[in-house]
């Protein structure tokens, strides 16, 4: 990877991970569950220690650099053994992210944090809607993810 495609790369996440985090908030207004990884990481943080050791900017950290490992996952893994235009390609990465969140992320940190949520928010109080909450901000990080990289001109650096 070229130290351009790599910088690219980074901005597109950055990018991705700022829209995803808004669907995040906004999606209250259509009824589904506020989700706030930052503040579900700070507390994970902070519960292995038993105080309040972690400042929110950590949690918010953590879940950008998060963000940005997952725009490199794309861009050196997967891009080009997924086919479709950007479109398809970022509703399929979407899909995965939501899948693995689902299944392993979400259930461990949230144990983490004290209280697991379970599989696929099996333990939480709406898990439907937390399984549509979390599809939704992370197929919208995958669709600006894959429209960033390519008018970044991501494919054609690396392709």
């Amino acid at each position: 990877m070229s130290a351009s495609t790599f910088f690219r790369t980074v901005i597109c996440g950055f990018i991705a991970t700022f829209a995803m985090a808004m669907v995040a908030f906004l999606q209250s207004g259509i009824g589904l569950p506020v989700i706030d990884v930052g503040h579900i990481l700070t507390e994970s943080f902070n519960e292995v220690h038993g105080t309040g050791t972690y400042h929110i900017i950590f949690g918010n950290l953590a879940f950008n650099i998060g963000g940005v490992l997952l725009a490199m996952i794309w861009v050196v893994y997967l891009k080009d053994h997924i086919p479709g235009n950007w479109l398809i390609q970022g509703l399929i990465y979407g899909v995965m992210i939501s899948i693995f969140a689902g299944l392993f992320v979400s259930p461990f940190v949230s144990a983490a944090a004290g209280e697991s949520f379970g599989i696929f928010y099996s333990n939480t109080w709406v898990p439907g809607k937390f399984i549509l909450a979390g599809l939704l901000m992370h197929v919208v990080y995958g669709l600006v993810l894959t429209q960033s990289l390519k008018v970044a001109g991501v494919n054609e650096l690396n392709g």
